[in-house]
C-alpha cells in the first residue's frame, strides 16, 4: 500500500483531457477559457459557496449535478457571470450546449464555471468561438494550460496529483486550483477541479469530498471575503479500477480518502501562499479548548483579524492583538489561564507576560511561515486556521483590479 506524489494536475488520471486558451475575454490577452473532458461519464460531487449571492454559471452547475454525474467542464476567467440575471443563466446554458455538441454528450453533463469581475455580461460570441478553438486543442497533457486559463490574480499555476496503490489496484487523483484574493472559508474566489480514474459511488464521493473541503479549504483565509462563484468539483471516471470504492473499510478506500485530503491540502496551502500580496503565511493552532467548535471560532477570529494580519506583514510580534482577537471570538475561555507561543517562543504564561526575549519573537515573525499556538487549558479540543499577512500590495492589486 502506498500513496505517492506524482507530476501533473487534472490530466494525471486516465481518460481525461484538457486545454486552455486566450479566447479574448480578458483585456490583457492572457488565457481565459479552459476545457476539461472525460472519455466516459463520471460520478461527480461538489461543494459550492455559502454566499447568498451566487453566479449564474454556478447555479447552472448545481442544476446539472442533481443526478450526481457529469462528463465535462467549461470555465472562463475574467468575468464572474454574476448579477447578470436571466441573461447570465442563458449564457451559462449556451456554454454547456456548445461544448456538449462538440463532445457529443447531453448539455446537462457539462458543468460551467466563471470567475472574475461581477456584474458584467459574458461576451457570448467570443466565448462560443473560444470553446470551439479550445476543444480542438484538447490534450492528455493539457492540464497545465487548463490551470493557467482559469487564473485571475494568481501569479502561478497550482496543481497536485497522487498515485494510490492498494489491494492490487493502482488509481490516480489529480487537481488544480485558482484563487488569490476574495479567499475565506465556506469557501474561498476559488475554483478547484479534481479528477480521479478510481471508481467511486457518488454518495461516498460527496461525503469524502465534503470532509476534505472542511478540513482544508474551509480552514484557510486570505482576506475574509467569500466569493459568489466558489466551487470544488471532483469527477470520477473509473477507468483505472474495476472495483467500486464504496467505503473506507478496505485499504483502497482508506488510501484514496487520505490522498484526497492530501491533494486538497496541497492546493489550499499553495492558494494561500499565492494570495494577493502575500509574503508570509501562518498556522493558528488552538489547544485545550472546551470543544472543537470553540477552538475553530478562536482560530478563525485570530486568522481574519486585520490587526493580526498587519502585524504578520510588519514582522511585529505584537501578541496582544492575538489575544484580543481570541477574546472577541465569542468562545468561552478564561484569559487568566492561557499560554501563547510564537513559534517555539513562549510569550504568555498563565495569562501574563512570560520571560522571553523580544528579539527571539521577532525572528519568528521574520520567517516565511510559522505557527502561533494558543493553549486555553480549558479542555482537550483543538482547532486551526491557515492565514497570511495583509500587505500594501494587497491594497494596490484590489484598488486597480478593474483598471
Amino acid at each position: 500500500m502506498a500513496i505517492t506524489k506524482i507530476e501533473g494536475g487534472v490530466t494525471a488520471c486516465k481518460g481525461f483531457a484538457a486545454s486552455g486558451i486566450s479566447a479574448g475575454i480578458k483585456k490583457n490577452g492572457k488565457p481565459d477559457l479552459g476545457l476539461l473532458v472525460s472519455q466516459v461519464r463520471c460520478a461527480a460531487a461538489a461543494t459550492f459557496t455559502t454566499n447568498r449571492l451566487k453566479g449564474a454559471s454556478l447555479l447552472i452547475g448545481q442544476e446539472h449535478l442533481h443526478d450526481h454525474h457529469a462528463q465535462a467542464v467549461v470555465v472562463n476567467s475574467g468575468n464572474a457571470n454574476a448579477c447578470t440575471g436571466e441573461r447570465g443563466l442563458l449564457d451559462a446554458q449556451e456554454m454547456c450546449r456548445t461544448l456538449a455538441r462538440l463532445h457529443n454528450i447531453p448539455a446537462s453533463d457539462v458543468i460551467p464555471s466563471s470567475t472574475g469581475v461581477i456584474g458584467v455580461y459574458l461576451p457570448l460570441p467570443v466565448v462560443r468561438k473560444g470553446i470551439e478553438t479550445a476543444y480542438a486543442q484538447l490534450s492528455v497533457d493539457g492540464g497545465r494550460q487548463f490551470t493557467q486559463a482559469i487564473m485571475t490574480t494568481d501569479t502561478r499555476a497550482k496543481e497536485s496529483a497522487y498515485k494510490i496503490v492498494a489491494d492490487g489496484h493502482e488509481v490516480h487523483l489529480g487537481g488544480c486550483i485558482k484563487g488569490a484574493g476574495m479567499i475565506h472559508p465556506n469557501m474561498a474566489t476559488m475554483l478547484c477541479f479534481l479528477t480521479t480514474d478510481a471508481r467511486i459511488d457518488p454518495e461516498t464521493l460527496q461525503t469524502w469530498l465534503r470532509e476534505a473541503v472542511n478540513n482544508t479549504f474551509n480552514r484557510c483565509t486570505v482576506d475574509g471575503d467569500t466569493s459568489c462563484c466558489d466551487t470544488v468539483l471532483i469527477l470520477s471516471n473509473g477507468l483505472s479500477c474495476g472495483e467500486m470504492i464504496g467505503d473506507d473499510l478496505h485499504a483502497l478506500g482508506r488510501e484514496f480518502k487520505q490522498a484526497l485530503h492530501a491533494v486538497c491540502w496541497d492546493l489550499a496551502r499553495e492558494m494561500i501562499r499565492d494570495g494577493e500580496g502575500v509574503k508570509r503565511t501562518c498556522r493558528i493552532l488552538i489547544r485545550g479548548a472546551k470543544s472543537e467548535s470553540a477552538a475553530q471560532a478562536i482560530a478563525k477570529s485570530i486568522a481574519i483579524s486585520p490587526l493580526v494580519k498587519t502585524a504578520i506583514a510588519g514582522c511585529d510580534p505584537n501578541w496582544g492583538r492575538i489575544l484580543n482577537a481570541a477574546g472577541y471570538s465569542g468562545a468561552d475561555f478564561d484569559a487568566s489561564r492561557v499560554d501563547l507561543w510564537l513559534g517555539s517562543v513562549r510569550v504568555l504564561d498563565g495569562g501574563v507576560p512570560a520571560d522571553y526575549q523580544e528579539a527571539d519573537a521577532a525572528r519568528v515573525f521574520q520567517q516565511d511561515e510559522y505557527e502561533i499556538t494558543l493553549d486555553l487549558h480549558a479542555g482537550n479540543a483543538e482547532g486551526w486556521y491557515y492565514t497570511c499577512d495583509l500587505t500594501h500590495d494587497y491594497i494596490d492589486i484590489n484598488a486597480d483590479y478593474r483598471t
